[in-house]
């Protein structure tokens, strides 16, 4: 079950609000005109106790809509289909306004902005099931022709350049990842590091990206479920732009101390 925090803002927002305006319109006046007939201080006149709730959080239901709605919007890493770029336990800020603004829970853009770039790394809901965030990385954007194989993204038949780093080795919630390729890849101005198996693979994928979609990658290339099983993210199902590491945090038992793990010089990360 996947639960939408937007759709219950919208929701909280909008019953709170009204209970507060049905109020103010229609009850709130009579309730004066009975203070001065009955001439009670203003002190001793009783407001609904769900007039006096609705009115105290419409306000901060109706900003942290706002800002989750339009600006920036908090995620968890679930996955290692991002390593090395980003991490199981990293919670990211998403921007929500680079690519345009749209409605909550209809989804629909109201205000066009900018488009993404090849190299951004993009959260949006997956084309299989839209009701599950997805985060890749945008490899082909409209009109591109993209290959990949032999590790290696060919983008209009050039291939991206790599450089290779050594093994990658290290531990992270409660996974070793070992004996995997560490590479530094370019996609144009966009560099960022990458994990390959350097086994052999005789996979191959060749598309043109359409109209309005995009072609997307997970940086851990052997351990990613991406555009190369799937097909391409629409543009309607982004969501906005990854673009800080603000925690990291894993527990893989919440109650046991012991087991938390927070990788503190991760805080405060730029993505790239």
């Amino acid at each position: 079950m996947n639960f939408d925090f937007s759709a219950l803002l919208v929701l909280l927002t909008l019953l709170s609000g009204g209970i507060w305006a049905i109020d103010a319109w229609f009850f709130a006046g009579r309730r004066k005109t009975q203070q001065r007939r009955q001439a009670a201080p203003a002190e001793e006149v009783n407001e609904p106790l769900l007039v006096e709730y609705a009115r105290s959080f419409f306000p901060i239901f109706f900003v942290v809509l706002i800002l989750r709605a339009f600006i920036v919007e908090p995620f968890r890493i679930p996955s290692g289909s991002m390593m090395p770029t980003l991490l199981i336990g990293d919670f990211i800020l998403v921007n929500k306004y680079d690519y345009g603004i749209r409605l909550p829970v209809i989804n629909t853009k109201i205000i066009a902005n900018g488009k993404p770039k090849r190299g951004d790394i993009v959260v949006f809901r997956y084309p299989e099931n839209p009701k599950i965030p997805f985060i890749k990385r945008i490899i082909g954007i409209p009109g591109d022709h993209i290959a990949y194989y032999n590790k290696t993204v060919y983008i209009n038949n050039q291939p991206a350049k790599q450089i290779d780093k050594g093994i990658y080795t290290m531990h992270a919630a409660g996974m070793a990842v070992r004996s995997l390729s560490w590479r530094n890849e370019s996609l144009g101005d966009v560099e960022h590091d990458i994990l390959v198996d350097p086994r052999p693979s005789s996979g191959r994928v060749e598309v043109i990206v359409p109209e309005g979609q995009y072609f997307v990658l997970g940086d851990n290339r052997d351990n990613s479920k991406d555009s190369r099983y799937w097909g391409f993210v629409p543009d309607e199902n982004l969501i906005g732009r990854a673009f800080m590491i603000w925690m990291n945090w894993d527990a893989s038992s919440f109650w046991n101390l012991a087991s938390w793990d927070v990788q503190w010089n991760r805080l405060g990360t730029v993505i790239k």
